[in-house]
């Protein structure tokens, strides 16, 4: 938020004041998390970017809600050049643990193995649980300036241990998101992108990760 004048207005007009610039503030957040999550989701489209995109757009959230403001474009595309090389093998790991998670539930679903609804509940859960944990890994990595895949692992599985409240409510994000996903109309997907980075920014901030990395 905008820091309030320290002079000049009244008891009685000191609220409205307020309220006009409070919201003002929220439709400007508003905004600037839909044109991120537009331009998370291009950045993502050759799919060994998708962990860069991620990771710059993470950087960028973790900017607004510790400093006020958001990062240059200059500093964003930096981030995210300087993210390419590191995020290529955790951009393909995830796309294969999306594949082999979704041909599970496919197969549970269908009845092509057994286990019914019992089994598939469970994975369902185990799904949910890994969400919560990358999700908070990605939390992290943007605490981390977009740098810092591994250590970002590490911090995050220290954090599940320590608060596995706030690994719930992560992994309750993640899933949110997804139905929402599918849902939506997908054109209103990328909107979407940018404002499940801030809830999991919000969701973490009660956490103490790591110290913050220098971006």
């Amino acid at each position: 938020m905008r820091p309030h004048p320290d002079a000049g207005p009244g008891p009685d007009d000191a609220p409205a004041r307020r309220d006009w610039r409070d919201w003002r503030d929220v439709l400007t957040d508003a905004t600037d998390l839909a044109v991120l999550g537009i331009a998370l989701t291009l950045a993502a489209l050759p799919v060994v970017t998708a962990a860069a995109s991620v990771a710059a757009a993470s950087a960028a959230v973790h900017d607004r809600y510790s400093t006020g403001s958001w990062p240059s474009a200059r500093q964003n595309l930096t981030r995210y050049g300087r993210a390419l090389l590191p995020g290529a093998g955790v951009s393909l790991l995830a796309v294969a643990a999306l594949w082999l998670l979704a041909v599970d539930v496919a197969a549970l679903a269908g009845g092509r193995v057994p286990g019914g609804a019992p089994l598939l509940l469970v994975t369902v859960g185990v799904a949910a649980a890994l969400a919560g944990y990358a999700a908070l890994v990605v939390v992290e990595v943007g605490r981390r300036g977009g740098r810092g895949w591994r250590a970002a692992a590490r911090a995050a599985a220290v954090a599940c241990r320590a608060r596995p409240g706030t690994w719930a409510a992560a992994g309750g994000v993640a899933v949110v998101a997804a139905l929402l996903a599918v849902m939506v109309t997908p054109v209103a997907v990328p909107i979407l992108a940018g404002y499940v980075v801030a809830a999991l920014h919000a969701v973490a901030r009660r956490t103490v990760l790591s110290p913050v990395g220098q971006s």
